[in-house]
């Protein structure tokens, strides 16, 4: 039997076609820093940053008949300091497997190393974990200090949700947003009424993403929730504030050696044949709670948490 191409036969075209070679490296789909996104920006022009803060009100008085004297009264602010802390990392990868992959994989590995990124400043930001010292007091921690709590008893989250943004509304802020453990928004999604009808399908924001109330829940997947620790919390988006002082930046070298933290010499790239990619960003983090009229004594915090039933509140 004659072959008029090598494609009819299996044993010649398994040895004399090349492999197929694609250009795409498959990965998870990559999240960024939820504080980064939503949270107010405030770009820093040195490594510290002071925000005037509202700290005592103004006050009037009734004037006592027609030659009585008008009282005096004052404003007073307090600074709130927020410092930009380095985050950097350097990945060293060999020549030989740059020159092998027939990939970009300088390119494929910014994604994850942003992605390492926000799960960092998520994780000192929301939960405290690794949180650099001149940072503030996480926001779960601070809101549990504030007694903003309520327990999701796990019967009536809509309620539990209502009655947490209650709660920090009586304090003067307003609850603009939510972040939540990954998969919340299905399981709400299966949620229904006494007819058996979808209580939250409808949630959904102007932007079209899921939403409660009508304002956007983020669900953090870069890895940065604690679900021991929470299942939800309402944020007061305008009170918290993220200072970049420097974006992320990439630099690429060929040269150079990598040390550790004992001064030993690790890695020297040229002699073996290896490049390094460095990221390096610095960023600051706080929380305003300025005075209102609905809180004066200073214990407000604008943020709330939903913890496990496991949990008890304050």
């Amino acid at each position: 039997m004659a072959y008029t191409n090598i494609l009819g036969r299996p044993d010649l075209a398994a040895t004399m076609l090349p492999d197929q070679v694609v250009t795409e490296v498959l990965t998870a789909a990559t999240q960024q820093s939820t504080i980064l996104n939503r949270a107010k920006r405030a770009p820093m022009s040195s490594k510290t940053f002071k925000q005037p803060v509202l700290s005592a009100l103004p006050h009037v008085e009734w004037v006592d008949g027609d030659n009585g004297l008008k009282q005096t009264t004052s404003v007073e602010w307090k600074g709130l300091t927020m410092t930009a802390e380095e985050l950097a990392v350097i990945l060293p990868i060999p020549n030989s497997l740059i020159d092998d992959a027939n990939v970009p994989l300088w390119e494929a590995v910014k994604p994850l190393l942003a992605e390492a990124v926000g799960m960092k400043i998520d994780q000192a930001a929301i939960f405290g974990e690794d949180k650099p010292a001149s940072w503030p007091t996480a926001i779960v921690p601070a809101a549990t200090a504030a007694g903003n709590v309520v327990t999701d008893q796990g019967t009536d989250f809509w309620k539990s949700v209502s009655d947490l943004a209650g709660k920090i509304d009586t304090q003067g802020f307003a609850i603009n947003g939510f972040m939540a453990q990954p998969g919340l928004s299905w399981t709400l999604r299966g949620v229904r009424d006494d007819n058996g009808r979808p209580i939250f399908d409808s949630q959904l924001t102007a932007a079209g993403g899921f939403g409660l109330f009508g304002f956007p829940m983020d669900e953090v997947r870069n890895g940065a929730w604690n679900p021991d620790a929470a299942r939800l919390v309402a944020v007061d988006w305008t009170k918290v504030v993220v200072g970049v002082r420097q974006d992320i930046t990439y630099d690429l070298y060929d040269q150079g050696t990598i040390i550790d933290s004992d001064g030993k010499a690790v890695l020297s790239l040229m002699q073996q044949d290896a490049k390094a990619l460095r990221l390096v960003m610095r960023v600051g983090f706080q929380v305003a709670a300025p005075i209102s009229r609905l809180s004066t004594d200073g214990t407000a915090y604008p943020a709330g948490v939903i913890v496990p039933a496991t949990i008890s509140e304050p």
